[in-house]
């Protein structure tokens, strides 16, 4: 991964009171959908294809309760090809 997982925890622990809900979002081909959205299996779900269709933004939004739950979230998508984290 390249970026700074140390620096990431402290922004986080900066800007949420954890437990607190947290917004994922990420872009992926239509056919990596299902995998995204295997990251949080409970979250709330919205999609938005983009204007050809050749990809769909995905947010989730789900309670996390610490930050390292969400760098963890985060490690797993980064396996998913051609996935976008924004």
């Amino acid at each position: 991964m390249s970026w700074d997982e140390k620096a990431f925890l402290e922004k986080l622990e900066g800007a949420h009171q954890f437990p607190d809900n947290y917004t994922f979002k990420f872009i992926v081909k239509p056919e990596h959908q299902a995998q995204v959205e295997a990251l949080l299996p409970d979250a709330d779900v919205k999609l938005k294809p983009s204007s050809g269709n050749k990809y769909v933004s995905i947010t989730l939004n789900q309670k996390m309760n610490t930050s390292k739950e969400v760098v963890d979230v985060y490690k797993r998508a980064h396996t998913i090809e051609g996935i976008i984290a924004l």
